[in-house]
């Protein structure tokens, strides 16, 4: 029956012969499958053998999830798995998307504040980065996880998928094998383009970037699309790009500042054709002038000397009034001629706090002033700035603290979002790793649940000199150092990002909200009481698996019966 998940039996060969005589006993390979929701640490004990099985909407991706293990190291781990066929033969197969193996990574420092559901007391190796690797050598007595993807186009027969995932490897010199059942329910429900907006900020930049090809060659454009695709395959809709910052200033006749956006557009043009865009978030604008506490100034672009050169000042001093009059009409124009206008909102400055709200409104007062037809977006730690902002993204923390303002804003006609980041912690959901990978995950059934049309976050790749693999907290400016995930949620590979488990489940986590938001138009209460069941409040959620999957199952029955 879809959404239960049945133990049947998981079929274990094991073989080794030399020279035509059978050698001794060979080594046990153990096999189980995993809720792809839990965490598998390399001390993992074997479950009770079984089917790894999983039911989707169609137009998302199946993830499972099966460990592998042996009391001897095993040197060559391999695991294959052909297109799953429909039960009774009707209809075409289920392509595999990929077959990799979950890697680990060490958690030095806790979160500031850890949540009471923290999974295993830091420092410790926690599983993250999904490798993309044909084979894998594995201690003797660890837990190996193997993860699935199968993407289940919008056209697929619904129906039951079958298929058996082989995994082979050698220890103590003898071949070992094992295979395990797969199934996937695909439900007639069809999730398509997300409507929740989702970003998560990127950069080309990192000093741990392998590969890293120089700016502006067809090696930098190549790889710039491949991290595009990824975000895109991820339901991420909306990309920080910054035309002030990237465009080429020069002194054109007259001696007048003149702009050329050829590189912005190129970077637009990418993210379009590789289906994120969506939504343009023009770069920020201004920053602080120091501190946390401090002012915010702009960045302008001057004629001096017959050259253009940059410089920081008050948003509210001659020189930003003269730049910014000229900037944004030349910006409004381009963006008009580009026919992007429409798409584009524009920062200004990151998370004002009420004792920099005075600079922050006079930067919103030269875009409503120059350029009216520019909504702003910003993330923000108060609710004081009405006027200035059309799209808010308070911090979770914010939002829940000062949730019936936001609720008005709406009403008002303006946007609300929110974001993640080094906080909230404790026992908010957030994306951190030692925390419950379901946390992740109900980031966005908690935009369902209030009502939040976007989530923002800033960290996609932002990797320092210091190798993400092998230290996953980073210092800060502010507090002291950013808990592990919080600065990226993807991996630097060889041709491109590799995926972590917490960007899979939050690319689920984007199609969840797409679904319950389909239930919503047809049934609110209905999907008020699904969401309810693990979104309690802001703060406290049912995370247990089990509860989880059997609302998801009563989520695509519903939407099955309004078809």
């Amino acid at each position: 029956m879809p959404g239960r998940l049945y133990l049947t039996r998981v079929a274990v060969v094991v073989l080794g012969f030399a020279s035509g005589a059978a050698l001794a006993e060979p080594p046990k390979l153990e096999v189980w499958p995993v809720d792809p929701l839990v965490k598998v640490f390399r001390d993992g004990r074997p479950l009770q053998a079984g089917e790894a099985t999983t039911e989707v909407a169609r137009g998302e991706h199946a993830s499972l999830q099966v460990v592998a293990r042996c009391e001897k190291a095993l040197q060559g781990l391999r695991a294959t798995l052909d297109p799953l066929t429909p039960e009774g033969g009707k209809g075409g197969s289920l392509a595999i998307g990929s077959i990799r193996f979950v890697g680990y990574v060490p958690v030095d420092r806790p979160m500031q504040t850890p949540s009471k559901d923290q999974l295993r007391k830091v420092p410790a190796d926690y599983p993250d980065p999904l490798l993309e690797r044909a084979e894998i050598d594995v201690e003797a007595g660890q837990a190996q996880p193997i993860w699935l993807t199968i993407p289940v186009k919008t056209d697929a027969e619904p129906g039951l998928y079958r298929g058996t995932l082989k995994i082979t490897a050698s220890a103590d010199g003898q071949s070992v094998s094992a295979s395990v059942p797969v199934a996937v329910i695909v439900h007639k429900v069809t999730v398509g383009r997300s409507r929740l907006w989702v970003t998560n900020w990127f950069q080309m930049t990192s000093a741990h970037m392998k590969n890293k090809p120089e700016t502006d060659t067809p090696a930098y454009w190549d790889l710039l699309r491949r991290y595009a695709r990824n975000m895109a395959a991820h339901r991420q809709n909306a990309a920080l790009i910054a035309p002030l910052s990237s465009a080429a200033y020069k002194v054109g006749e007259g001696g007048k500042l003149e702009a050329d956006f050829t590189p912005f557009d190129r970077w637009v043009e990418i993210f379009i054709q590789e289906g994120v865009i969506g939504r343009i978030e023009g770069g920020h604008i201004g920053g602080r002038v120091g501190g946390w506490d401090s002012q915010f100034v702009v960045q302008i672009r001057q004629v001096k000397d017959g050259k253009v050169t940059s410089a920081s000042v008050d948003p509210k001093s001659p020189g930003a009034e003269t730049f910014y009059a000229w900037y944004f009409p030349t910006l409004l124009k381009h963006l008009e001629e580009k026919g992007w206008l429409d798409r584009y909102v524009q920062h200004l400055a990151d998370e004002p706090i009420p004792g920099n709200i005075e600079s922050y409104r006079a930067m919103a007062a030269l875009v409503r002033k120059h350029a009216p037809k520019l909504k702003t977006i910003e993330a923000c730690h108060t609710k004081d700035l009405v006027g200035a902002i059309d799209i808010w993204v308070p911090q979770l923390n914010f939002y829940h603290q000062d949730y019936k303002h936001y609720v008005q804003r709406q009403k008002a006609g303006d946007e609300v979002w929110f974001y993640t980041c080094v906080f909230p912690q404790g026992e908010y959901a957030n994306r951190f790793i030692e925390q419950p990978l379901i946390k992740t995950r109900l980031l966005h059934w908690i935009n369902y649940r209030y009502g939040a049309t976007g989530y923002l976050h800033w960290g996609y790749n932002w990797w320092t000199d210091q190798d993400p693999f092998k230290m996953t907290t980073r210092p800060h400016g502010g507090p002291e150092y950013l808990p592990a995930g919080d600065a990226w949620i993807v991996y630097p590979g060889a041709d491109g990002p590799l995926d972590s488990l917490r960007f899979e489940a939050m690319r689920d986590g984007i199609a969840d909200y797409e679904l319950l938001s389909m239930l919503g138009e047809r049934d609110a209460r209905a999907a008020e009481k699904l969401v309810g069941t693990h979104i309690l409040a802001f703060d406290r959620y049912d995370c247990d698996a089990a509860t989880f999957r059997a609302t998801r199952h009563a989520l695509l029955e519903q939407l099955d019966k309004a078809r």
